[in-house]
């Protein structure tokens, strides 16, 4: 972590259930659960504005704070929106050890365009936005940044700029960028299509030698 994680205070839950949770969506607050290892899980809510400040800022790792003096060191573990998946409803933390070794999801700062993306029938593709990294708590970067710039066309994993201690879980030769060309495609199906027309130009042909041959009959037999 580049910086200090943020102290997010947290109120205690007593009352669970849908009816409650909207209640308390409703004056501002996010029903929130943190899990521990070898502890029940905690019922709690938080302010839906500061906590969503927090995510927006990128930061996957919080103090949450009840007020007795002590806060507890947090991954985010989960988000749930709601049916549209416009609005946060829910957060799970679970509690961490700064040294303790994580897998976490994280989007990727994507910027620039790869220089063969302005070539005609060029289309710039992104199939990876967000990786999976691994690392130790406090060695969780704020951000992951990747320049396509500095590209002709294609941008792997292999290829990313990453901090001291983290590593990258999928194989360094997965695509996290690349530029398709779909002119090439279209000509190849002007081909083919060529191809069937003459194929059936040269079925057509049978017909045209058995009308002549049976103008031929037909001429035959008036001479008779």
């Amino acid at each position: 972590m580049a910086q200090k994680a943020p102290i997010l205070k947290v109120e205690l839950r007593d009352k669970l259930g849908t009816t409650y949770a909207r209640r308390l969506r409703k004056n501002g607050r996010l029903p929130a659960t943190i899990y521990s290892k070898g502890t029940e899980p905690v019922s709690v809510s938080v302010d839906e504005k500061e906590a969503v400040a927090y995510l927006r800022d990128g930061n996957h790792i919080m103090e949450l704070d009840n007020g007795d003096g002590s806060p507890a060191t947090v991954l985010v573990k989960d988000l749930q929106f709601g049916y549209l998946g416009d609005n946060l409803i829910h957060l799970d933390f679970a509690r961490v050890d700064l040294k303790q070794v994580v897998t976490i999801t994280m989007t990727l700062d994507i910027s620039g365009q790869p220089i063969n993306a302005s070539a005609d029938g060029a289309i710039l593709e992104i199939p990876r936005p967000k990786i999976e990294i691994e690392c130790m708590v406090k060695d969780i970067p704020d951000s992951i940044k990747v320049d396509l710039s500095t590209v002709e066309e294609v941008f792997t994993i292999g290829d990313l700029t990453l901090p001291e201690g983290v590593r990258a879980i999928l194989d360094p030769e997965r695509h996290i960028a690349h530029v398709t060309i779909v002119q090439e495609e279209v000509e190849e199906q002007e081909v083919g299509e060529g191809v069937a027309m003459d194929e059936e130009t040269e079925q057509a042909s049978p017909e045209v030698i058995s009308e002549a041959t049976s103008e031929d009959s037909t001429e035959g037999a008036s001479e008779e």
